[in-house]
């Protein structure tokens, strides 16, 4: 997934929708059954549940929303080809059918994959859904006022990279094909044994060709999912969603949609949610938050109330917090001083600064640390929890600076606890121990943003983050470290513009694996050795933790998404 700060809703899906706006299994509520709260925790059809947002759910078009697997209010209106598996932790890091009736059947070097859709399906109007209006779907989020949605079919699909959509070329893509009304096939330019994962997109949403309204879909998309919308104001910043009457439970195993209605108010500033979500007064009892953290402060008082303590939702989304470095630039052109920073890092400080241990984990490794990433345990420089700066000092001589230095760490004015001034100050403050005088360069997050994803004008040493479109080590390690992902006059996510012949084609090599766990392992093995490029600083992955109302019931979180699902909850 790009980086929240370039695309904030996105992150907590995900977001992102990604939003997002981000370990261990994650866990259910603390010191609660992870499937709900009360003395009567059966979920029940019936009800309304709110959510409560700080970020309106704009874009509300399955072109245009880029989400991680599926969303999250998304996907109760948006079904696709695949999605994630509803359950609780690392179970819920599969991929699993969702219109079609089985992950994808891919050739021999999965350059090709095919589909067939489940008997029955149909819309909110009661039409059925075929495998036309999915092709017709894909194609539409290539046209240019649709776009905003996840860029890998353009680069994936065979004669794709200059395609403008159906609103311009009414051929559509050779490169998809619907052989019968069930049946979809895919041809690719390059072997990718991760493409279910990619199916889970919302650009996979069904559309009918002839209920497409353009840009002005978003006001009334035709539900696939357990529910349709039946208001949408201010571009997402209300959206109410009532049942879809033609959807049947017997094609759909992941959604339970218990709630007979879902209404979504955003625009909210975070300290209101959380008071509200705390108070639990009136609707509020029935609501939840798909975007909106429990800050440091907050989570204190919340740890001292037994009450609010058991509606506290604990989840992990694989997310990297870090420093990076543009070996471009002096003195980070020598690997010794990378390391002498590696070394002298004080992760305790720093997750002291991102909120404490309870919604931080100290990294040193790129991956998140999650099976499905491909985790490998490694420690290249390791520091102690404090940091080591005689070792620091001891390498920085010999690069041939035995008085120290002097570096500047840009970073983002945003309080986002991540890239922001509590960190930069962190790492500044340990530097100092080893002899690293660092002058902080505070901007606003649009200006960080354009500095550090330019490769014109990004610093020799700066704070970023990562967060996976997917549970798997492809999204988040290729971004990053493939030397042809290195975007010359656009937006660049390949921080220390690495181009090595031998990870390039590890990469390659590692895509053509449809054995997801093969695959894992070997995503591992490649972040080792990536790591002793000293390219990175991991500093430390987030953990979230959202209150819920007191009547909010069937609570999953899985190591997908990091954050309550609302497919699954249940108010009555």
């Amino acid at each position: 997934m790009r980086q929240p700060s370039v695309i904030a809703r996105r992150v907590a899906a995900a977001s992102v929708s990604l939003v997002l706006a981000a370990g261990v299994a994650a866990c259910g509520p603390e010191d609660n059954d992870a499937k709900g709260a009360g003395g009567d925790s059966t979920p029940h059809k019936g009800g309304t549940l709110t959510v409560l947002n700080a970020n309106p759910q704009q874009d509300f078009d399955p072109a245009r929303l880029y989400t991680s697997g599926g969303g999250n209010v998304p996907s109760l209106v948006f079904r696709t080809l695949t999605t994630r598996n509803r359950e609780d932790g690392a179970a819920g890091t599969k991929v699993v059918p969702d219109l079609a009736t089985d992950t994808g059947r891919p050739n021999k070097d999965a350059t090709v994959w095919t589909y067939t859709l489940k008997k029955g399906l149909k819309y909110e109007d009661g039409t059925p859904i075929t495998s036309a209006d999915i092709k017709y779907g894909i194609e539409r989020s290539f046209a240019p006022e649709l776009s905003g949605g996840a860029p890998y079919l353009r680069d994936w699909l065979v004669g794709a990279a200059d395609y403008q959509g159906p609103y311009k070329d009414e051929k559509g893509l050779d490169a998809i094909e619907t052989p019968d009304e069930r049946t979809i096939v895919f041809h690719l330019n390059k072997p990718e044994g991760e493409f279910p994962y990619l199916a889970t997109q919302t650009q996979f949403t069904p559309v009918p060709k002839a209920k497409d309204t353009g840009t002005k879909y978003e006001q009334h998309p035709i539900s696939s999912g357990p529910y349709k919308v039946v208001k949408n104001e201010n571009d997402g910043e209300r959206l109410i969603l009532e049942r879809n009457p033609h959807w049947s439970a017997a094609t759909d195993a992941e959604r339970k949609a218990y709630p007979d209605k879902v209404d979504v108010r955003s625009g909210l500033d975070s300290s209101v949610i959380n008071q509200r979500l705390s108070a639990s007064q009136g609707a509020d009892a029935a609501a939840v938050t798909t975007d909106t953290n429990l800050g440091p402060a907050e989570l204190a008082k919340v740890s001292g109330d037994r009450d609010l303590a058991s509606r506290v939702g604990t989840g992990h989304f694989g997310y990297t917090n870090y420093i990076a470095f543009n070996p471009t630039i002096k003195p980070f052109d020598d690997i010794k001083v990378r390391q002498a920073i590696s070394y002298a890092i004080d992760r305790s400080s720093v997750v002291n600064a991102a909120g404490g241990s309870a919604l931080a984990e100290p990294a040193t490794t790129f991956l998140p640390n999650q099976k499905s990433f491909g985790y490998t345990p490694y420690d290249l420089f390791p520091a102690g929890k404090a940091g080591d700066p005689a070792k620091a000092k001891q390498l920085l001589k010999e690069a041939g600076h035995p008085n120290g230095l002097t570096v500047t760490l840009t970073h983002s004015n945003a309080r986002d606890f991540e890239t922001s001034p509590e960190i930069a100050t962190a790492i500044q403050d340990a530097l100092k121990k080893a002899g690293i005088t660092v002058k902080l360069q505070g901007l606003e997050e649009n200006d960080y943003s354009d500095k550090i994803h330019n490769v014109k004008t990004e610093p020799g040493f700066f704070l970023a983050h990562w967060g996976a479109d997917w549970p798997s080590g492809g999204p988040f390690l290729a971004p990053i470290f493939d030397g042809r992902q290195i975007v010359k006059d656009g937006a660049n996510f390949n921080t220390g513009l690495l181009n090595d012949k031998s990870v390039n084609a590890e990469i390659d090599a590692i895509n053509k694996l449809t054995d997801l766990d093969q695959a894992a392992e070997r995503w591992g093995a490649l972040d080792k050795k990536i790591g002793e490029k000293a390219l990175t600083v991991p500093l430390f992955h987030p953990v979230y933790k959202r209150l819920y109302g007191k009547d909010v019931k069937n609570i999953v979180i899985s190591d997908w998404t990091g954050v309550l699902d609302v497919s699954q909850v249940a108010v009555k």
